[in-house]
């Protein structure tokens, strides 16, 4: 670009700046990108009514979302429930245009606060067609990895701005007491300090802050992050039985050493907001707890960002849900939480809000509390300066950078619990070979690999929904091409005695679920599950794959598998599973939570007085990669063999010429 062209773009910057802030002539403060954040945060505050307050206050959900509204009613935020997104297999362009529509709405209100738009992209960009799922974070948790997960943070961050959104509901940072509870995935281990340590997912999905910026600050870091949102404060993971949205009984030390340290670091590291919990505690709703969201988390905690309600988090404050609806959101708001995701009925919420604060019921200072944050978080992450999205970032999605990210974070995953023995290992498989069976629910369902809150809430079956690699086709793609692959879901006894197969691959476990779908005290496989294993490793030697989200009933089956591999909820990458099946990368996963012998135990964590897994807190066998094998036995190979002569008259030749050279060097 020439000197001219360069002019000519900085006057053109400029001249949209002047604009942008002068408007009708008039300068206006909280529109100058120059000033501080905080200077404009108390100009724009100081401009807006209460309606325009309590509109900053409330999330709906797109699918009640219209331009007018966005402009009439100041909606301060809008978001894609799990699987709400704007049509079948929509392509990054189709979300940009979409958001961008409701962002107009926005725009053209009175003060033009632009609105943020935020997503559950929980494993990756989970809802959208054609993106990248990594791992959930249980099996991000195996691979006791926090830069990975930062890497995993900044990619997801990318492709959810392909598509326009800037804020993403994620990470997840509950502690998973007990395998029990339907959410079990979405916890990174039972561990909490391995919790603490993949809060570095933050710092991927907003960005590090700088060394001196101010800690407990929101940080956003540019155009290619997104505002993240530490969940489901506190002690999600801890309720009785592990029945979702439920009862966590312990006392003020159980939950601050247990399920509060990890939102430490998340708020030491700039995450810009927090989710509230369904669950209670000792039986308060956290929805509702003054305590531990304004005294705690805002207090104690210094959390500058804005609180956020759940999915119709405030109606539940009730049993049953949303009767009593105006005492509910009393409580909410007074306990602090400054955003509700309504996120349909918002007339309801705006005109109870508006009664409660004009009849004195909440204090005005609790909504402008409320609404500094929130503003604060929005001219952070630079959203008054680029309000609407555009296609710059369309190649990112699921680009091919980003699932070589996956199948990365797949093998460093997965957790080898069973190998043979010492002498006769069953892993690495041989690529070469003349038949091998792949079987089993698992082996060729994309949507059985991805698990819940994929493409819809729930997930979905079968291959067609989005674009990834089943544990069948990896395997095609890793054997020798004279290898014969026979695949047989459920093979019966007289099928596999016939085919005279080398080895078997078998694929188990949970089929998709969320939340309380999810919570099970059975904790069993996925039918035909046992059947397969059963008349499968009977007749030939099997490594068995198993694809959940938590550990699951495994203990009569052991015996009698020759390999055992937990592969969590893995997602579209299944050549991560084969790179370490077949040898290209050894095992080195290590169990992010107990695998207890029998549902009896539950709850049962690394420590407890009655601790006796099947598979401890920590297992994890390591194995070498075929390269390192080689590598190892050749290089001991050469040092263990005699020298030849004509080695050994080499080696005084080179000794006679070399060293006195050397020594006349040295005496130089």
């Amino acid at each position: 670009m020439s000197r001219d062209s360069v002019r000519i773009v900085g006057l053109l910057l400029w001249m949209c700046v002047w604009v942008s802030c002068y408007g009708d002539g008039e300068y206006v403060l909280y529109k100058d990108p120059k000033q501080a954040v905080s200077d404009r945060v108390a100009d724009l505050f100081g401009r807006m009514t209460l309606e325009e307050k309590i509109g900053q206050m409330v999330q709906i959900d797109r699918s009640v979302a219209t331009v007018n509204i966005m402009r009439d009613y100041f909606i301060g935020s809008v978001l894609s429930g799990g699987g709400s997104a704007p049509l079948p297999e929509a392509t990054a362009q189709n979300w940009v245009d979409m958001i961008n529509e409701y962002q107009k709405g926005a725009l053209v209100s009175r003060l033009g606060i632009p609105m943020i738009y935020g997503i559950d992209a929980v494993h990756g960009h989970n809802n959208v067609y054609n993106a990248t799922i990594f791992p959930h974070n249980v099996g991000l948790g195996a691979t006791r990895d926090p830069d990975l997960v930062k890497r995993i943070g900044a990619a997801t961050a990318v492709e959810v701005r392909a598509t326009g959104i800037p804020y993403t509901f994620a990470p997840c940072i509950a502690v998973c007491r007990d395998p029990r509870w339907g959410r079990c995935y979405e916890s990174y281990s039972e561990d909490h300090k391995v919790v603490e340590d993949m809060t570095d997912v933050i710092l991927g999905l907003q960005g590090e802050p700088p060394s001196n910026y101010k800690h407990g600050v929101p940080f956003v870091g540019g155009r290619d992050k997104v505002a993240a949102c530490a969940k489901h404060y506190v002690g999600d993971g801890g309720t009785t039985r592990g029945v979702n949205e439920n009862n966590t009984v312990t006392d003020l030390h159980g939950l601050l050493s247990v399920h509060m340290p990890a939102y430490a670091d998340a708020i030491y590291k700039g995450v810009s907001t927090v989710m509230v919990s369904y669950s209670s505690w000792n039986g308060e709703k956290m929805h509702a707890n003054t305590e531990l969201i304004t005294g705690y988390l805002k207090g104690t905690l210094k959390f500058k960002g804005f609180v956020i309600s759940d999915w119709q988090g405030v109606d539940k404050i009730s049993s049953p849900p949303h009767t009593h609806y105006t005492a509910s959101v009393r409580a909410a708001i007074q306990a602090g939480i400054d955003m509700v995701m309504v996120p349909f009925n918002f007339t309801e919420f705006v005109n109870d809000l508006t009664s409660l604060v004009k009849n004195n019921s909440i204090p005005v200072t609790r909504i402008d509390d409320a609404v500094r944050r929130i503003l604060l978080v929005k001219f952070t992450m630079g959203l008054f300066e680029n309000p609407l999205a555009d296609y710059s970032f369309s190649n990112e999605l699921g680009s091919q950078a980003h699932r070589d990210l996956a199948r990365e974070a797949v093998r460093k995953s997965l957790v080898l619990l069973k190998n043979g023995n010492k002498t006769n290992p069953m892993l690495p498989l041989p690529r070469k070979t003349s038949k091998i069976l792949v079987a089993g629910t698992h082996a060729d369902n994309l949507g059985y690999q991805c698990g819940g809150w994929t493409i819809t809430w729930q997930g979905f079956s079968g291959n067609k929904n989005t674009r990834g690699t089943t544990l069948l086709g990896a395997v095609k793609s890793a054997v020798d091409q004279s290898t014969e692959v026979v695949f047989r879901e459920n093979p019966d006894a007289e099928f596999i005695k016939s085919n005279n197969f080398s080895y078997a691959i078998i694929a188990v476990g949970e089929p998709p679920y969320a939340e309380t779908a999810g919570d099970s005290d059975k904790l069993t496989m996925l039918d035909p599950g046992p059947a397969i294993i059963s008349s499968t490793c009977q007749a030939v030697k099997c490594v068995v794959v198993v694809i959940s989200g938590r550990p699951i009933v495994m203990e009569p089956y052991v015996a009698s598998i020759e390999a055992l591999v937990a592969a969590w909820l893995p997602g579209t990458e299944g050549q991560g599973i084969t790179d370490a099946l077949f040898g290209d990368h050894g095992f080195s996963g290590k169990l992010p939570v107990t695998w207890f012998r029998n549902t009896e135990q539950l709850p049962m964590s690394y420590g407890d007085s009655h601790y006796d897994p099947l598979f401890a807190y920590g297992s994890g066998l390591e194995t070498e990669s075929v390269a390192s094998i080689v590598a190892r036995s050749t290089s001991a190979s050469a040092t263990s063999t005699k020298p030849c002569l004509f080695t050994v008259l080499v080696s005084a030749t080179l000794c006679l010429f070399i060293f006195p050279s050397l020594s006349r060097l040295l005496r130089r």
